[in-house]
């Protein structure tokens, strides 16, 4: 037996029942019997008894002209019941970091528009904002009411410039003491040609919609991105980290040190001429790496640099880098072998050396491969005939003598644990990328209008961000090895919420693995209000 509470909206009056449910064995269902026991009172949330309790009416008499008397209506309420498990999650999270507040003081009339899609991004894969009607309908969330494709165009039209720099310089002030930042670069492409930034995509890459290109700063202790910025298709690396930072306006902020990737000799030199801390991944091909390892080249696999923890040889140089000046600068170059991505390198490389012989000896020639072909292979061949192939074997075994080595370098990190440690942790940037382009099906940004386009970043951008918390926390607490990160919203999605007029909400039964996982991600369990 249960109290049902139904409003009579002629009179305001809010009555309560006593529901019964039974078998019906003839139609096969179940049904209930209710019976009026009193009026609820507002202020004291009482239920007050009436006259009438327990009896039943009787029915009024027939009008003499013969019309049939009309039913008597029955008041009643809707009560909600829906899915609050994963968004209560996101609640708290939001709370946390202070994006909540920060979309509040922003954002004040769409605040809560905002959370609500990116929430639906979050825990909907791939689906279009079309689908929202039916999530929002079911699920607990800020905004509680439908957003359709056209609200969300005018939401996504509403975020101004301002709006979004407000955003980043309040969530940048929570970074303030943190002192290590990555930053990368994303390739999107768009269905739309109206885009001032677009450029023509690479038909070696089978796309030829226009692209954009997203440069974000992201911190490596807290694992969370703070800004970013849409780029043009030529930029200089040092510079574009630069305007973000000022695009963010953030004042406080020191000591940057980048975590970033090189594939020339010349980025370093530039980001020594703009004063910059820097870690960075290298080729061990770089001359000036290239060089070190080879001096140091018998001293790094022996017991003593073997790190356990990271499942690698390390060793460290200290020496100068020499720039385009006379001045010299302090380097440490960071060296490491791994037996594991020794033996990944050597796969890739046999792989390579079966494409290149392929395509000689088929005649299928790539111009891209040319320096290849020459390097590993002596080639007789006639005008527009290859005639003999043959392997250079002193270049296969001097590129193999390199398999499993890597390298980093810094101006920043003297110990080499260290410097391994915050670079792995780019992995998680990446991965922001990947979630970016294909979880929010990003690869392809369908929008006409320039201003549209800022805004749906902005809100996936928003998305990201509890996004990263998430997998962040997962790694943190080993998670990752059992779940994926859609497995644990799924999990925590199916607890439910009820709302009755008059009482406060009542939280549906919750197992110990779904308290656990709140526990482990920060966050503590919902209880009933």
């Amino acid at each position: 037996m249960s109290i049902v509470y139904q409003k009579d909206k002629r009179s305001g009056i809010t009555y309560a029942y006593e529901s019964q449910a039974w078998w019906d064995k003839e139609k096969k269902q179940s049904r209930s019997r209710r019976t009026l026991i009193g009026r609820l009172d507002e202020e004291s949330g009482k239920v007050v008894p009436t006259d009438g309790r327990g009896r039943k009416k009787s029915k009024p008499p027939a009008s003499d002209s013969g019309e049939k008397a009309k039913p008597e209506l029955i008041p009643f309420v809707i009560t909600a019941h829906s899915y609050y498990g994963a968004t209560y999650f996101l609640d708290a999270i939001g709370n946390k970091l202070g994006i909540t507040q920060n979309l509040k003081h922003c954002f004040p009339e769409t605040w809560d528009q905002i959370l609500s899609v990116a929430y639906y991004l979050i825990m909907e894969e791939n689906n279009p904002l079309s689908r929202f009607e039916k999530w929002g309908r079911i699920h607990k969330h800020p905004y509680g009411k439908n957003i359709s494709p056209q609200d969300g165009n005018e939401l996504f039209a509403s975020i101004t410039n301002e709006s979004r720099r407000c955003f980043f310089r309040l969530q940048g002030e929570r970074f303030k003491e943190k002192d290590c930042w990555a930053y990368n670069i994303a390739t999107v492409s768009s269905y739309s040609e109206m885009l001032e930034q677009a450029y023509p995509g690479n038909d070696g890459e089978r796309d030829c919609f226009p692209r954009l290109n997203l440069a974000l700063i992201f911190g490596e202790k807290t694992g969370l991105p703070f800004c970013y910025r849409r780029l043009s298709e030529i930029f200089p690396d040092v510079s574009t980290v630069k305007h973000l930072l000022a695009d963010s306006d953030l004042s406080g902020v020191s000591k940057i040190k980048l975590v970033t990737e090189a594939s020339e000799e010349e980025t370093i030199r530039n980001l020594y001429h703009e004063h910059l801390k820097f870690l960075i991944g290298t080729e061990t091909s770089f001359p000036f790496v290239k060089k070190e390892l080879e001096r140091v080249f018998d001293n790094i696999r022996i017991f003593t640099n073997y790190k356990s923890n990271l499942g690698v040889y390390a060793y460290t140089v200290k020496t100068e880098w020499c720039g385009s000046d006379t001045n010299k600068k302090r380097i440490f170059v960071h060296l490491y072998y791994s037996i594991n991505k020794e033996a990944e390198d050597e796969k890739k490389l046999r792989a390579l050396l079966e494409t290149l012989q392929a395509e000689l000896t088929s005649g299928n020639r790539q111009e891209a491969h040319e320096r290849q072909y020459r390097k590993y292979f002596d080639i007789i061949e006639t005008p527009g005939q290859v005639i003999q192939i043959s392997a250079r074997e002193e270049a296969v075994r001097e590129e193999r003598r390199y398999c499993g080595y890597f390298s980093l370098v810094t101006n920043e990190f003297g110990d080499a644990q260290t410097a391994l440690r915050v670079y792995r942790n780019k992995a998680l940037l990446e991965s922001v990328f990947g979630n970016l382009k294909d979880r929010f099906n990003m690869r392809r940004i369908r929008g006409g209008l320039e201003q549209n386009l800022e805004g749906k970043i902005f809100v996936e951008f928003i998305a990201l961000i509890y996004l990263s918390y998430i997998t962040g926390r997962m790694q943190e607490q080993e998670l990752d090895k059992e779940f994926t990160v859609q497995q644990v919203l799924d999990k925590l999605d199916v607890i439910e919420s009820f709302e009755y007029p008059g009482h406060e909400l009542r939280i549906g039964e919750m197992n110990e693995k779904q308290k656990e996982l709140y526990t482990k991600l920060g966050v503590e369990p919902p209880v009933s209000m």
